[in-house]
């Protein structure tokens, strides 16, 4: 073969080969890895609350969820701002996000309260989760935001049980032994109790036994048996009210920095949608587990007696919410718009409900209840 002709034939079989090799990586296209987005998000609770491990759960479903593609770092209250500063630490972007309660800001608009402050017109809080989604919530809820300049996207989950009247140094009868008390609470329910002639102290969690127990506070309520056993109230009060309408309705709140949000691929959102329901299922279940277990442990353990709230003391709540919401309603227009929703919702949801649900301590009763004796033949 000629010089020619081998030079020739080389070139065929290197263009060959290229072709090839594009053929190849047209049909078999390299993978690029995907990054990882980092999020540094902060919780209005102190690490030993079980508020934290809720937040912190709703942060592990993300991080194995995503299998690495979405990873948050979750730090407890104070971190990087106080408790009641995240709203407005996630809109700047200083933190990518944080987890909460809407009542928390109450300062930014009194209609916020409206979503864990007041009797909600006989909601459960599972059931403002249901006005909140499919009632209209929701978007009123991001126009309030919107209106304030608060850049963020709100996630609202984890429907709370009905919270204590609180923590007391004597059991109270009547509405008059409430008069002149220092107590503690947040939201549309400071109204409540100073209608009812109350000293209130807004103050985050991890403040709030430190204070009883320097006798800044007389009486104060959190939230739950675990959070309130975890934060120590069995260490300076041994009288725990059970029941009350300040906030019977509440729930979470996971917040995101919009921008931060809306750069992430859709499926990364897709998850976030996932996770929060999940986490909120999760929550409600885990709560009724651990909440009871540690009801039973402070009464044989720790000695603490827990008394029902008197009714005249929930009639007072009731009729001390009124007065506020007409005065709210007239004052500003978001309160009102988001009351009548509410309202709308209830009247409905609340019928077929009370219509429906059979009443379960009669069963309770039945099996656990004090036994009556045989009756004398």
């Amino acid at each position: 073969m000629s010089e020619k002709k081998v030079q020739s034939r080389r070139k065929f079989i290197a263009t060959s080969t290229a072709a090839a090799a594009g053929a190849g990586t047209l049909g078999f296209p390299m993978i690029a890895k995907a990054q990882t987005v980092n999020l540094r998000f902060q919780s209005t609770w102190p690490t030993k609350d079980i508020f934290h491990e809720y937040a912190q759960d709703f942060c592990d479903k993300i991080n194995k969820m995503s299998s690495g593609r979405l990873k948050i770092d979750l730090l407890p209250a104070g971190s990087v701002v106080p408790a009641f500063g995240l709203l407005d630490a996630v809109s700047k972007g200083t933190l990518d996000g944080g987890h909460g309660v809407v009542a928390y800001w109450y300062g930014k608009s009194p209609a916020l309260a409206l979503w864990g402050s007041g009797p909600a017109f006989g909601m459960d809080p599972n059931m403002v989760l249901a006005w909140h989604e499919y009632g209209g919530g929701k978007a009123m809820l991001e126009s309030i935001y919107k209106s304030l300049n608060i850049d963020v996207v709100s996630y609202l989950y984890g429907p709370m049980p009905t919270q204590p009247l609180g923590w007391f140094k004597k059991p109270v009868a009547k509405v008059a032994d409430m008069k002149g008390l220092k107590y503690r609470t947040v939201g549309l329910s400071i109204d409540i109790f100073k209608d009812m002639e109350v000293s209130v102290n807004a103050l985050p969690g991890a403040e709030i036994v430190p204070a009883m127990d320097r006798g800044l506070l007389d009486a104060a309520e959190f939230n739950n048996a675990s959070s309130d056993r975890l934060l120590g109230f069995p260490d300076v009060s041994k009288v725990c009210m059970l029941q009350s309408f300040h906030q019977c309705s509440e729930q979470f709140e996971i917040l995101f920095n919009k921008k931060k949000l809306d750069s992430m691929p859709a499926e990364l959102r897709a998850m976030i949608n996932v996770a929060v329901q999940a986490s909120s299922a999760e929550m409600s279940w885990k709560a009724i587990d651990r909440y009871s277990k540690d009801y039973i442990e402070m009464q044989q353990k720790q000695g603490v007696k827990f008394y029902k709230t008197p009714d005249p003391i929930l009639r007072a709540q009731l009729a001390a919410w009124d007065k506020i919401i007409a005065a709210k309603s007239t004052e500003n227009a978001d309160f009102k718009r988001v009351l009548e929703s509410m309202r709308t919702f209830a009247q409905r949801a609340c019928r077929w409900q009370n219509d429906t649900n059979v009443d379960y301590k009669m069963a309770y009763n039945h099996y656990f209840g004090p036994k009556k004796a045989p009756a004398k033949s």
